[in-house]
């Protein structure tokens, strides 16, 4: 038995395939997880219902087993509170970089060549897909 805060098997999978410069979608329960990233992606399914899991648990989670380079989120109206955006920058390493993309721009990085593992969360709240670069582990 793996003790570890992730014990979901092909998570874990996808994670480990992960090397430096690899990009991870936690997408949220909007994202077109299928037709907006790359067809060799591996897609982990942890949207069992709406609202579970949250994309924030997922990245605390995955924050624990990778280390991350920057990370991009969608820019989203000025009128929009994005209270997802606080706790994201409460779990990323302090000075982790932040870019906010246009909609088409973020779309088109997901779907990079470079994006080798999808999340799909149950996370309701919108613009919460953030896309992590995974960067080297200093031994």
């Amino acid at each position: 038995m793996i003790k570890s805060d992730i014990i979901h098997p092909q998570l874990l999978s996808a994670l480990a395939k992960a090397g430096h410069k690899a990009q991870i979608l936690v997408s949220d329960a909007n994202y077109s997880f299928v037709t907006n990233a790359p067809r060799n992606a591996e897609i982990v399914y942890l949207n069992f219902v709406p609202g579970t899991i949250p994309s924030a648990e997922i990245l605390a989670a995955v924050c624990k087993l990778i280390n991350v380079e920057q990370a991009s989120m969608m820019a989203w109206p000025d009128d929009f509170e994005n209270t997802v955006h606080g706790e994201y920058v409460d779990i990323l390493p302090e000075g982790t970089p932040m870019d906010f993309v246009s909609r088409e721009a973020f779309y088109a990085s997901a779907k990079s060549s470079d994006t080798l593992v999808v999340i799909a969360s149950g996370e309701t709240r919108r613009f919460a897909n953030i896309l992590l670069t995974v960067g080297p582990v200093f031994l």
